[in-house]
């Protein structure tokens, strides 16, 4: 008897854990959307705009030892992509309107004052032409994703800026710690591929986290009221 109660505890817990998801991702989900789809447009058009053609001559990044030891990875390519759901997560979890504007605003903030440096001192990393040759896949990423605009790794910037929000987001589901140690596995994992792909050096990489945790605490600290609470 005590077996089948803890089980159909688990159950309802889990249950009531995707009740709870579902009704997050239906909240606000326009301002959700829309906002979201209107930023990374804006975004990209800029980031284009200064790949294809950079104000002044371009700097090429030097290679670290940590940079020679990692190596080439294709494996990693999958965790690179990954980004563009991990760092959608924070928000679609979010019920707080205030809070998704704050959140909008923080990346947003974290872009522009990353497409500024781009602006000011245009980078690329060194060419990996050899590697990709024999790797079909990344010809397709080379096309959309140059090697250029490398520091700060706005990839990096992302992934931390999100990790820094689902710290605050998560626990609100229920879920205990281990939900955010999850969480920070897989943001250091994209980190990581950034460099495993040689989209990246390490240079790009610890500049990138620097902007993103800076972005993300300064816009979580707005986001809430005197009581440290988010406002709705």
């Amino acid at each position: 008897m005590m077996e089948a109660e803890i089980g159909l505890d688990a159950q309802s817990g889990a249950w009531g854990l995707w009740r709870r998801v579902g009704r997050l991702l239906r909240t606000h989900f326009w301002l959700k959307s829309v906002g979201t789809t209107v930023i990374m447009t804006a975004f990209f058009i800029a980031y284009f705009h200064l790949l294809r053609h950079p104000a002044r001559p371009v700097t090429t990044m030097p290679l670290t030892a940590v940079d020679r030891w990692i190596g080439f990875q294709p494996w990693a390519l999958p965790l690179y992509l990954s980004l563009w759901v991990y760092v959608c997560t924070p928000a679609m979890l979010m019920d707080s309107r205030r809070e998704l504007v704050r959140f909008g605003a923080g990346i947003s903030g974290v872009c522009l004052v990353g497409l500024g440096i781009f602006y000011v001192w245009p980078t690329q990393v060194p060419s990996m032409e050899a590697y990709y040759a024999v790797h079909p896949g990344f010809d397709v990423l080379r096309g959309i994703d140059a090697a250029g605009n490398a520091c700060p790794s706005l990839h990096v910037a992302s992934a931390v800026f999100a990790a820094l929000w689902l710290d605050r987001v998560l626990p609100r589901l229920g879920l205990d710690r281990r939900a955010n140690t999850l969480s920070w596995i897989w943001c250091s994992l994209i980190v990581y591929s950034t460099m495993a792909v040689k989209q990246h050096v390490l240079i790009d990489v610890v500049c990138g986290a620097a902007l993103g945790a800076c972005g993300a605490l300064l816009a979580r600290r707005f986001a809430a009221g005197p009581s440290g609470v988010p406002v709705r």
